[in-house]
């Protein structure tokens, strides 16, 4: 059988946060598709993923960015049972891959990003920045794969992921991996997974805010993070709108 016409299963590594069943039950074409991007050399190209509605389904983006170009893709998994956004971005020659993703869920909602970065040619840059904010008893999962191939030297590479956990019963997972056979290279990956820092609510409840509006200061500077780097203002103030507006009465 090809693997189109097979599905996977949590047994497989990329998939071992998944909805087993939801996955046990999709159309096995659907699932395995990858939608193919090429980014010519020098240009900038963007991609951006809005998942409000209360649906569940994959999506897979496979990406090759030519020599100096960049590829930047903002996204937000804010609904549905099961949501997974799965990026393959390979990189020429000085190119640039950036990722801002955030997750945000209640019930029993399993959201994830998983990516797979390949440095195939010195001097290419990659920068990940994942955000999760669950409750009830969903799941916030980021799988980032950094790869750097033999001779892809001056490669600068980084990912950090952090969750923030509203409710007990919410979870988050990261797998984060770096497969380097460059020697003269700068790669990182940084996790953290907790509640929200009562010491800096106390500190704005103290100057006269009330807690409610402090605790959803302290989330929206959290999800923040991973706007940052768009470079458009109104994109970016619409889809930290949307995500907050998802929050409802979590916070």
């Amino acid at each position: 059988m090809t693997e189109l016409a097979t599905l996977p299963t949590t047994r497989e590594e990329d998939w071992r946060y998944s909805d087993g069943a939801y996955l046990a039950a999709a159309d096995p074409a659907a699932i395995r598709q990858w939608r193919t991007l090429d980014v010519p050399a020098g240009d900038t190209h963007g991609e951006s993923f809005t998942f409000l509605e209360d649906t569940s389904g994959t999506e897979r983006l496979r990406v090759s960015v030519g020599a100096g170009g960049t590829f930047s893709c903002f996204a937000a998994i804010a609904s549905g049972r099961y949501r997974r956004l799965e990026l393959e971005v390979t990189l020429a020659e000085g190119a640039h891959f950036e990722f801002g993703g955030v997750t945000v869920g209640g019930g029993d909602a399993v959201q994830e990003f998983v990516t797979r970065v390949i440095h195939a040619e010195p001097h290419g840059t990659s920068n990940q920045v994942v955000r999760a904010v669950q409750w009830g008893k969903s799941t916030g999962n980021f799988l980032g794969r950094i790869e750097v191939v033999r001779d892809a030297q001056k490669t600068d590479a980084a990912q950090n992921f952090r969750a923030l956990l509203l409710e007990k019963g919410a979870a988050a997972n990261t797998k984060p991996e770096l497969e380097i056979f460059a020697d003269d290279v700068k790669c990182a990956h940084g996790a953290a997974i907790g509640a929200l820092d009562d010491s800096a609510a106390f500190y704005m409840a103290a100057r006269g805010l009330p807690p409610e509006v402090a605790r959803r200061l302290l989330v929206q500077a959290f999800i923040g993070d991973a706007f940052a780097a768009m470079a458009d203002d109104e994109a970016r103030e619409a889809m930290l709108g949307h995500v907050l507006e998802k929050l409802g009465d979590a916070v």
